[in-house]
């Protein structure tokens, strides 16, 4: 597939503080693009615009409040003229066995992953329709296959990769394309804050390979730019994700036989496990809706 240059293309990524999408800003910016931050953290979005090599700018803004959105959508295409990529990257995730887990911290996680994309695109499809532009979903190993202890987020990123391949059907033929990204354990404070949790950490450890390895973040990210600039269907962090999409029918039978086994295992270690956001973004997003709520 022939690849669209980013020289003077203008990108917007939520979630831009840290991880993927502060990379992937510096990563655009690099190639030319003009890229508009979103995100909790302001003197965080602040900071890497002004290390970012061409014109961009940073936006405050929670991706579940569809007014703020709005507005932030409109400002962006009166700042830069245009839109023609979106990333909608941000994301949260918390673990442990859903009987103890915290019902706020649970709902959050499929609030920010799935309603916040969608937001996100409602947002920002006008002007993607304008400039016939590129949308791109982070979705996750977890929407190809479920793991436990972690119902929460593989909930929000199954639902989020279908509702992105619904809306690749519905603005085709009007010139927007539509991509899914997948990427397993990478090194970014997400992961970092998860192994944390020794129980969490050994029994991602205990998954078969290639799937029990952390992955450096920027080979990751160097994919998902170039599947921006191939505005690709699918684009894979890790070379291996592409193989599962043909065996992800039979995993859940797997996973629910091995699982019990291993929950099994771990079940005495349990008990006073946290439940609550993980990583630095989980506490970026706490401290945000603590703020909201004074």
């Amino acid at each position: 597939m022939s690849r669209v240059g980013l020289e003077g293309r203008v990108a917007v990524v939520t979630g831009a503080a840290r991880g993927v999408g502060e990379l992937l800003a510096r990563k655009l910016s690099a190639r030319g693009a003009k890229v508009a931050l979103v995100g909790l953290e302001p003197d965080a979005l602040k900071e890497v615009s002004q290390r970012l090599h061409g014109d961009s700018d940073h936006w405050y803004a929670d991706v579940t409040d569809q007014e703020a959105m709005t507005r932030v959508a409109a400002e962006v295409k009166e700042r830069f003229g245009k839109v023609d990529v979106v990333v909608a990257n941000a994301g949260v995730a918390s673990g442990g066995p859903f009987v103890d887990s915290d019902p706020e911290a649970w709902r959050r996680v499929i609030e920010v992953n799935l309603i916040g994309s969608a937001v996100t695109a409602r947002a920002f499809l006008p002007a993607l329709l304008e400039s016939r532009g590129y949308l791109l979903q982070i979705a996750s190993l977890a929407a190809l296959t479920p793991a436990p202890m972690m119902t929460a987020y593989c909930a929000s990123k199954s639902g989020v990769e279908a509702y992105a391949h619904s809306l690749r059907a519905e603005v085709g033929h009007r010139g927007v394309r539509v991509g899914v990204g997948y990427l397993s354990w990478t090194d970014t404070d997400m992961v970092r804050g998860a192994d944390q949790e020794e129980v969490m950490r050994e029994l991602r450890q205990r998954l078969p390979w290639p799937a029990n390895k952390t992955y450096p973040l920027g080979p990751a990210v160097d994919r998902i730019v170039a599947g921006i600039e191939r505005r690709s269907s699918h684009v894979y962090g890790q070379w291996w994700l592409r193989g599962m999409q043909g065996v992800r029918g039979g995993l859940p039978g797997i996973i629910g036989t091995v699982g019990q086994r291993e929950m099994k295992r771990f079940a005495p270690r349990l008990q006073g496990m946290r439940t609550g956001l993980v990583g630095a973004g989980g506490a970026a997003d706490e401290a945000a809706r603590a703020t909201h709520r004074s």
